[in-house]
Formats: structure tokens, C-alpha cells, sequence
């Protein structure tokens, strides 16, 4: 609208006395418009779905899942091999326990629709994660000679915190998505562009941490995003709801979520992606701790045999959170009208081909060919960021147009755990490969085998394309049964009064 405003007053220029005033010229009225876009579209989103849950949405997205999760990425590789002193698949192996609360999704999202706590549904479940995650980064930093499996436990809760979080505001989400369908992809954009931005700031970030603080005092500036989300939890808006038979009404909700799950898994046109999806994740075996894209290649084997400095770690992580928002806007501008078989086909097509830049790693060809390790590996990162953020994008639509009205969140959270599951038979895979080729923290001469069969197995998952829709990406695929019975596994008339991050006469007050 403004670039439009711009043009017009810019027009009204032609044909006026030499003595009139001087207006901006297009230029600079579209540079205006480009500045102030962002800023209008926030305040828009504000204004429609409430301050709170805009505040939210970033908290939880941006500091939670993006920034605690790449500064987690890069600070726990060096505290298992700095501190702990463990060996690579020991790590790959512990690993695994760390997805658990991910693959336990669906049962945090049951308990955030249908157990409230003193009539509150969201509040509690972002203190309580918000505490949980605190309490267990700091035990990990201040204590010192922490045993390997109190390190292991207190890892899990962190990652069981951002799982909660990260539920608890995606049912703030798919309510609003139900009640202003039109600002769906507003909210969607909002998110993916919280979780880009904090990611980019933690990798950037983390490598100074780790060299200024060692591994073990990195892991401190974990505590803050759950102490932000204690903060979320105070003063997030939600209306207190007052039940009667509140006991009968959890077990009826329950009964009912699960039923809904239970019927719409079983038809072919949900289960057959379903199983696509986790067989592209699961045939990905991970033979890098912490990663389920990357590979062992890039971290112990520049760490140990070349010695690149903590920052530049953070510093290849950094520019591969860039290339990942370059992914996104690839699909968005050239792919997002594609069939669903046809881009996820070529997209497994070119991830499969794509792994062989960690083979040319491995086997020291990109030396031959004249390319320094630093430059290559910056490359390989830029590659394999924006080749999985194009296979991973559409399988995200992919999913939401699996879910019935209804139970959009708890089915949702279902998927997520299944795609969960997928990574983690990748990374258990991935350590059951590192060990039986014997690569340890000394010795890669066999991680060339490993990368080897891990390309190999992606190109196989294309053996199971059929079972994607060949349907359009804007297509409905639920089928009609199901959008004409429109199971609820949560009572319309509580819906009603729980006006959750609903604030727009709020805000209009303020």
C-alpha cells in the first residue's frame, strides 16, 4: 500500500510549477515503504491476534527454539568433548535420549487441551517449562565434575522444556488459525522468520561464548530463553474457565481426542504420506551428534586434525542459518505451486546427490581440487542448508493438510512426533554405523563408509514416492467423511470462553 502511495504522489510531480515544494522522490519512497512494511505487518498481527501472543510467538520460536537451539547445537558438541570426553558414537548414541520429549509431543499436547490448572490451559505449561528449563541449564553449568549421567538428564530436561513450550504455543496457534483463517500464513511467517532470526544470532554467537567461557560456561546463556518463557507465562492473556464435572468432561476429551487420531490415521490418504515422511527422515541416518542433516565430518574431524578456531564453528552455522532463510524464500517465490510427489521427489533427488560434497570432505578431494577446508565447508553448510529447507517446507504443508477439524493441534502434534520418531531412528541408526566401523574421536579412516551409506539410503527413499498425493499443494486432503463430521476433542461452548491470546478490544483499550 505504501509502495502504491509512493508511486502515485511521486507522479503527481510531472506538470507542477518549478516553485512547488519538492517531494521525495520513488526511491526513496519505496526504501521508506520497505522500512516500514515490517513494522506495520507486526502492528497489524498485534492488533488482530493480540499483543501477548505475538510476544509469544517470538519468545518461544525465536529465543526457545531458534536461538537455544543453535547456540545448543555448536556449545554441546564441545562440552561432550571438552568436558565429558567422550567418543563421538558414545555421543550419537546419548544423543537419541535427547529427541524422547520430542516423540512424547502428542501426550504434551493432550495435557495443555484438556487438563487446565486452576482453569488455566496455557499459563502453567510455560511456567513449568520455563522452570524446568532453567533449573537444569544452570545445574549443568555450575556443576562441577557432573556425572555422564546426570549431564544426560539434565540435557533431556532441557530439550523437554522447549518441547512443552513449543507445543503450548502452537495450540495458541492453530486456535487462532481456526478462529482468523485469513492470518494463517501471517503467523506461520512469523514464526519461521522468529526461529531463522534466533538461530542466526545463536550460531553467530555461540563460537564466542565457547572460547570466552569453555563449553561448560556456554551453557549458561541456556538458562535465559526458558527464564523468558517463566516471563510468558505471567503475563501471556488467557480467560479463567470454571467447570462443572470438570473430571468427567477431561475424560470425555481425551476419549475423544484419541478417537479422532485413531480414525483419521487410518486412511490411506493420511498414513501413506505419513510413512513418507518417516522413511525420508529415519533411511537419513545422523552420523553427527546433535544434527539430523549434518554429518561427523564437519565438527571432530575439523576440531581434531586441523584445529579451526571455536568462532569459526559459529561463524559456518551463522551463514548456514542465512542460507536456510535463502531455502525458504526459494520455495515460497518458485516452488510453493509444485504437486506434492514432484517437488518432494526432486528434492530427495537433489538431498540424496547434494550428501556427496561430505563425501568429498572425508576423502580430502576438495584439497585436489584446490579448495581450502574453510571455504568448503562453509559451502557444503550453505548447500545442505537450503537443500533441507526445501525438502522439509513442503512436508510441513504437507502435514497440515493432513490434519481433520477438530483435533488440528493434538493430530498436528501426532505428525511432529512421528517425524520425530524418523530422526530418531536416524541418529540410533547413525550410531549403530559409527560403531560398527569403529570411528572414534582418533581415528576416521572408515567415515568415508559411513557417509557413504548414509547417500546411498537417501537415494533409496525414493523408492517410496508413491505413497505421496500426487495432489496440488493448495489442495484439500482430508477426506469428506471427516471434514463432514468434524470430530472435537474440545467442547465449542469452553472454546468460547477461553479467548486465548484473542486481545483485539484488549489492545483497542490499551
Amino acid at each position: 500500500m505504501l509502495e502504491e502511495d509512493g508511486a502515485t504522489d511521486s507522479d503527481h510531480l510531472v506538470g507542477e510549477e518549478p516553485g512547488s515544494p519538492a517531494q521525495p522522490p520513488r526511491d526513496e519512497w519505496a526504501l521508506a515503504a520497505a522500512v516500514l512494511e515490517p513494522v506495520r505487518w507486526v502492528r497489524m498481527l498485534c492488533r488482530e491476534l493480540g499483543a501477548t501472543f505475538v510476544a509469544g510467538v517470538v519468545l518461544v520460536y525465536g529465543l526457545s527454539q531458534g536461538f537455544a537451539g543453535s547456540f545448543f547445537r555448536v556449545a554441546s558438541d564441545y562440552y561432550w568433548k571438552d568436558v565429558q570426553q567422550v567418543q563421538p558414537a558414545t555421543v550419537q548414541f546419548l544423543s537419541v535420549f535427547f529427541f524422547v520429549p520430542s516423540v512424547l509431543k502428542p501426550l504434551w499436547g493432550v495435557m495443555t487441551d484438556v487438563f487446565p490448572v486452576h482453569g488455566y490451559r496455557r499459563r502453567p505449561y510455560f511456567l513449568f517449562s520455563g522452570i524446568l528449563g532453567t533449573v537444569s541449564a544452570t545445574i549443568v553449568t555450575v556443576a562441577a565434575g557432573l556425572p555422564l549421567s546426570s549431564a544426560v538428564l539434565c540435557f533431556m530436561g532441557i530439550s523437554t522444556a522447549v518441547a512443552i513450550a513449543d507445543v503450548t504455543i502452537d495450540a495458541c496457534i492453530a486456535k487462532n488459525s481456526i478462529d482468523k483463517p485469513a492470518l494463517a500464513p501471517d503467523m506461520q511467517s512469523l514464526c519461521a522468520f522468529s526461529s531463522s532470526l534466533g538461530a542466526l544470532i545463536g550460531y553467530a554467537t555461540s563460537g564466542m561464548f565457547v572460547h570466552h567461557l569453555g563449553a561448560q560456561g556456554a551453557l549458561g546463556v541456556m538458562a535465559i530463553p526458558p527464564a523468558t518463557v517463566v516471563f510468558l507465562g505471567f503475563f501471556i492473556y488467557e480467560m479463567k474457565t470454571y467447570q462443572h464435572n470438570a473430571k468427567e468432561k477431561v475424560l470425555n476429551k481425551v476419549g475423544g481426542a484419541v478417537k479422532g487420531m485413531v480414525r483419521t490415521i487410518k486412511y490411506p490418504v493420511v498414513w501413506k504420506p505419513s510413512l513418507y515422511m518417516f522413511l525420508s527422515l529415519a533411511l537419513s541416518i545422523s552420523t553427527h551428534e546433535g544434527s539430523s542433516t549434518g554429518t561427523l565430518t564437519r565438527r571432530h574431524q575439523i576440531l581434531d586434525f586441523h584445529r579451526v578456531q571455536h568462532e569459526f564453528v559459529g561463524l559456518v552455522h551463522a551463514i548456514g542459518a542465512v542460507a536456510s532463510m535463502v531455502g525458504v524464500l526459494i520455495y515460497h517465490k518458485c516452488l510453493k505451486d509444485y504437486p506434492f510427489r514432484s517437488i518432494l521427489f526432486y528434492a530427495q533427488l537433489l538431498y540424496g546427490v547434494s550428501g556427496l560434497l561430505d563425501l568429498t570432505f572425508v576423502l580430502r578431494w576438495n584439497l585436489s581440487l584446490g579448495v581450502p577446508d574453510a571455504a568448503f565447508v562453509t559451502l557444503e553448510e550453505c548447500v545442505s542448508r537450503v537443500v533441507g529447507r526445501v525438502r522439509l517446507m513442503p512436508m510441513m504443508v504437507l502435514s497440515t493438510k493432513l490434519c481433520p477439524p477438530g483435533v488440528e493441534g493434538t493430530f498436528f502434534a501426532l505428525l511432529m512426533c512421528i517425524d520425530s520418531l524418523g530422526m530418531l531412528a536416524a541418529k540410533a541408526g547413525g550410531a549403530a554405523v559409527l560403531r560398527a566401523l569403529h570411528v572414534t574421536r582418533t581415528d576416521f579412516s572408515r567415515l568415508w563408509l559411513a557417509v557413504l551409506l548414509r547417500n546411498v539410503l537417501r537415494l533409496a527413499t525414493l523408492g517410496a514416492i508413491f505413497l505421496v498425493p500426487t495432489a496440488d499443494q493448495t489442495d484439500v486432503l482430508v477426506p469428506r467423511e471427516l471434514l463432514a463430521s468434524s470430530p472435537t476433542a474440545v467442547d465449542n461452548d469452553e472454546e468460547e470462553r477461553l479467548q486465548l491470546c484473542m486481545l483485539t478490544s484488549h489492545t483497542d483499550d490499551v
